[in-house]
């Protein structure tokens, strides 16, 4: 993994699969006040992240900011491979500059790539697969129903106010024993950035603003994906631990990746004294002796598939013919056994 100045380092922490049932501001966003809209709570504000994903695609030296995104879209890349079939027709949801696109060259036929930021898309990758491009909303997904033989997801659906609703969507242009595979940020992301800033904020303000997004825990996931109409599903948790000269740097590249505070009521500026004492708050619980600081990402990674009739089916209930009190015999001698 690159290396920026010997301070940035991608570690794989940990991974545990998990059978489911059933302008920018200082952060990966804010819960903040809601909106409502036909009834639907809308806590971020789209246009506002349709802009700084423009801003950030349009940096001269915004490649630099792409190492997060690319090593996601890899890992999201091996789960399709892991598949034993090629596929068609594959959609990229919030495709961005292609980070999943360049790997799936042996597996995917054509793909369509999407983004709400034209921006991200005129700097995409190219790849040797046909590919084309359409601007759209990852809320609104302008395509028919049976479509396409497999979606694709990495570091988008965070943004989506109505997570339910967007998966029931990809549902639903997915074909039959079509396979939708994802990943999107975790609960516990930058949980350092986070108590830092609390911290600074009770003690120079006399209380704090939330500055990161209320993620979607690992432990709803699996049923937002049953619900969306989804089997079959299997969902992963990766920790990526970046490494940071400090809490400066850590904004500055959110900001670069296109990742900033869109939620209705962010705040815009944090005081300057704020800041400093965020950033000694930050070192002093969490730097590690050469003045780095980490800064954690939980992943989680989602698969899930459109039912068919050739699928494997769970057996009926009260079907078993052996009991589990029966494993704790299992090699041991029968009645009938002579030494």
């Amino acid at each position: 993994m690159r290396s920026r100045g010997g301070f940035r380092v991608l570690q794989r922490l940990r991974r545990a699969a998990v059978c489911a049932a059933g302008g920018p501001g200082t952060g990966l966003g804010g819960p903040g006040a809601c909106r409502r809209l036909s009834g639907s709570v809308i806590v971020f504000n789209r246009e506002m992240k349709k802009r700084q994903k423009d801003w950030a695609a349009s940096l001269q030296d915004g490649q630099q900011y792409d190492y997060l995104r690319d090593e996601v879209g890899s890992r999201v890349a091996d789960r399709v491979y892991d598949i034993a079939r090629t596929f068609p027709l594959a959609l990229d949801i919030g495709a961005g500059k292609s980070h999943i696109a360049q790997h799936l060259t042996e597996v995917v036929e054509r793909l369509l790539l999407t983004d709400v930021s034209q921006q991200a898309l005129r700097q995409r990758r190219r790849t040797p697969m046909a590919t084309r491009c359409v601007l759209a909303d990852e809320e609104f997904l302008p395509f028919q129903e049976n479509s396409f033989d497999l979606v694709v997801s990495s570091l988008s659906l965070h943004w989506i106010n109505d997570l339910p609703g967007a998966l029931k969507q990809i549902h639903q242009v997915l074909k039959p024993d079509g396979v939708f595979i994802g990943a999107m940020v975790g609960g516990e992301t930058l949980y350092e950035l986070r108590c830092s800033l609390q911290l600074a904020e009770t003690e120079r303000e006399g209380g704090f603003s939330p500055h990161v997004s209320p993620f979607t825990a690992v432990t709803d996931l699996g049923n937002l994906l049953g619900r969306a109409g989804f089997t079959m599903l299997t969902v992963d948790v990766d920790d990526v631990q970046v490494h940071y000269p400090g809490i400066m740097e850590v904004m500055t590249d959110l900001q670069g990746m296109g990742e900033s505070n869109c939620a209705w009521n962010r705040r815009t500026l944090l005081h300057r004294d704020t800041m400093l004492a965020a950033a000694a708050v930050y070192k002093e619980m969490y730097g590690s002796e050469d003045g780095a600081v980490p800064a954690t990402f939980e992943i989680l990674y989602m698969i899930g598939w459109k039912p068919h009739e050739s699928q494997a089916k769970p057996a009926k209930r009260g079907s078993a013919t052996v009991s589990f009190g029966d494993l704790s015999r299992i090699g041991q001698p029968g009645p009938d056994h002579q030494s």
